[in-house]
């Protein structure tokens, strides 16, 4: 039976070619704008992610208390023992350690006196060692405004509107005045090797980027760090694994009655990150919701009105004596065998330009010029399990639906009307 269905699709284009490309491109959009949406609302928590919170981060349980306030007084120790520790026993992450401090930024003129001072919020990364991704991870590179990136210890990016506010160019010399992880008082010269812009006004206000190793030596904090935060390695935020990780991490390590004991975190359990998840979570279900359901309406009216121009053949097919049940079922074979090729070729489709927008992205940084929140510039779809189904709802089951309804028609039909219809 089926292969007959498919012999006669085959053999009469006209009731097969239209129907099948309909459903196609409902299909294609339908996979298409579920990646783009999820991979754009993703993107935005990514991006808060890679600067601050990481998909986990560890810190002392003294120090989660006071986060707010960066207390390096409160960092960890032995951070290159618990790096090893972690890299051994959760592989499928990457960590990486940073300090975040803040201070006050002292631009000296010519005679070494104080030209400007400004308070700057600033940052330790590994900035020089060869295979970091950090400044990958930060959008550093494309940030870069004037000068060069560190090549050397002792060098520093500042922000571009941080640079003009204390008159800094490249190749000038700042000096850092902080505090020591110790409490005393911490000063230290940098040359500024080159300013960045992030588009947005808390990074811009007054950031200073510095290799890890320098902020180490100067507020006295050897082998220890603020800071260790954890990637997934596939690049996005999964809320199950990240529960269960941080469960398995704090029955190991963190002691409740230590102050100094290391604890781990969520991206979910800092700040208002859980409500930034939980509606793009919502937002990414809720929008996919209605587009599939505008594009079952559509397939669903298309089904039903190639069921309708076939009532003529209906007529014929009864008038020679053939059931009516077997024609109503062999139509709905027709259209599941319809709904088929059209859901898979329309969800290849879908997959081949999600994954170019996957991979390639498309560029918005001209636009975020003058933004002023935290937002990635290159906008990604991405592909996620529920991509290779969800097309198969408005493709196959509206499909099918609106031919079960529009063959209802078949049983109306009177023998008596159809000889009317033949002689016309």
């Amino acid at each position: 039976m089926i292969r007959f269905i498919i012999k006669g699709l085959l053999r009469d284009s006209h009731r097969s070619i239209l129907p099948i490309i309909v459903v196609s491109l409902g299909v294609m959009l339908t996979v298409l704008m579920n990646a783009w949406i999820t991979g754009v609302m993703g993107d935005s928590i990514e991006f808060s992610a890679k600067f601050s919170s990481g998909h986990v981060k560890i810190m002392t349980r003294s120090y989660a208390e006071n986060t707010a306030q960066n207390p390096i007084d409160l960092s960890l120790s032995n951070a290159s023992e618990l790096e090893a520790s972690l890299n051994t026993e959760y592989p499928d992450l990457t960590w990486v350690e940073r300090i975040t401090f803040g201070g006050l930024i002292d631009s000296p003129d010519e005679n070494g006196e104080t030209k400007a001072q400004g308070p700057a919020l600033g940052m330790g990364i590994d900035l020089l060692s060869e295979n970091s991704e950090e400044i990958d991870r930060l959008n550093i590179r494309n940030s870069l405004k004037r000068g060069n990136f560190p090549q050397n210890p002792g060098e520093v990016l500042i922000s571009e509107q941080f640079s003009q506010k204390l008159g800094v160019n490249p190749g000038d010399e700042i000096t850092l005045i902080s505090s020591t992880m110790y409490g005393s008082m911490a000063i230290a010269n940098f040359k500024v090797s080159g300013t960045v812009a992030f588009g947005f006004a808390a990074m811009d206000r007054g950031a200073v980027i510095a290799d890890i190793e320098d902020i180490r030596l100067a507020l006295d904090m050897y082998d220890a760090t603020g800071e260790i935060l954890g990637f997934f390695n596939e690049g996005y935020f999964d809320r199950e694994l990240a529960d269960a990780l941080v469960m398995d991490f704090n029955e190991k390590y963190s002691d409740p009655n230590d102050e100094f004991s290391p604890q781990m975190v969520s991206l979910t359990d800092q700040g208002s990150l859980s409500m930034m998840v939980s509606y793009a979570e919502n937002m990414t279900g809720i929008i996919a919701f209605i587009f599939i359901l505008v594009m079952s309406i559509v397939l669903w009216n298309a089904g039903l009105l190639s069921g309708l121009r076939r009532y003529g053949e209906v007529g014929l097919r009864l008038a020679i004596g053939e059931e009516k049940g077997h024609i109503y079922r062999s139509l709905i074979s027709e259209s599941v065998v319809i709904g088929i090729i059209g859901s898979t070729t329309g969800t290849m489709l879908g997959l081949f330009f999600a994954y170019i927008l996957q991979t390639k992205g498309l560029d918005i940084s001209g636009m975020m010029d003058d933004a002023k929140i935290m937002m990635p510039t290159i906008m990604r779809a991405r592909i996620t399990t529920e991509t290779y189904y969800l097309g198969f709802i408005p493709g196959l089951f509206s499909t099918v639906l609106g031919t079960m309804l529009s063959g209802i028609g078949i049983y109306k039909r009177q023998t008596a009307q159809l000889f009317k219809e033949l002689e016309t």
